[in-house]
C-alpha cells in the first residue's frame, strides 16, 4: 500500500511537472547542475519568468538551489519524483488490466483475437 501522509507534497509535485517548460527544466538538469542564466538561455522568456518555475519547482523540493558567489546553481532533487512514481505505480495495475480488457474487447470484436483458444478454432 501507497502511504499517502504527504498529500500537499504530492499537490506541489504534480502541479509543478503539469507544466512542459518546468518539465523540460528538470531534463535539461539531470546530468549536471546549471546556473539560472545557463537554465534560461533555451527559452524565450525572461529571467523573472523562469525564476517564476524555478519558485514552483522548488516549492515542490524537485529542485535545489545552492548560492555560488554571484551565481545561483540549480540541482535535481529526485526524490519527490519517487514519491510520485510510487503513488502512480499503486494504481498501475488498475489501468493495466482495464487495457487488457479493452484489449480483449477490441480483438473480440474485429475477429482477430490471439488467444489460443481462437487461433485453434481457425485452424480447423
Amino acid at each position: 500500500m501507497v502511504e499517502l501522509s504527504q498529500p500537499a507534497t504530492l499537490d506541489f509535485v504534480f502541479h509543478a511537472l503539469a507544466d512542459s517548460t518546468r518539465r523540460a527544466i528538470l531534463r535539461d538538469i539531470i546530468r549536471s547542475e546549471k546556473t539560472v542564466g545557463e537554465i534560461a538561455e533555451p527559452y524565450a522568456m525572461s529571467l523573472a519568468a523562469v525564476s517564476k518555475h524555478l519558485d514552483v519547482l522548488e516549492r515542490a523540493s524537485l529542485i535545489q538551489r545552492e548560492r555560488k558567489g554571484t551565481s545561483r546553481l540549480v540541482r535535481l532533487n529526485p526524490k519527490p519524483l519517487h514519491t510520485a512514481y510510487d503513488w502512480l505505480g499503486f494504481y498501475e495495475h488498475f489501468w493495466k488490466s482495464s487495457l487488457d480488457r479493452l484489449q480483449d474487447l477490441l480483438e473480440k470484436e474485429s475477429g482477430t483475437s490471439k488467444s489460443p483458444k481462437t487461433s485453434a478454432k481457425k485452424e480447423k
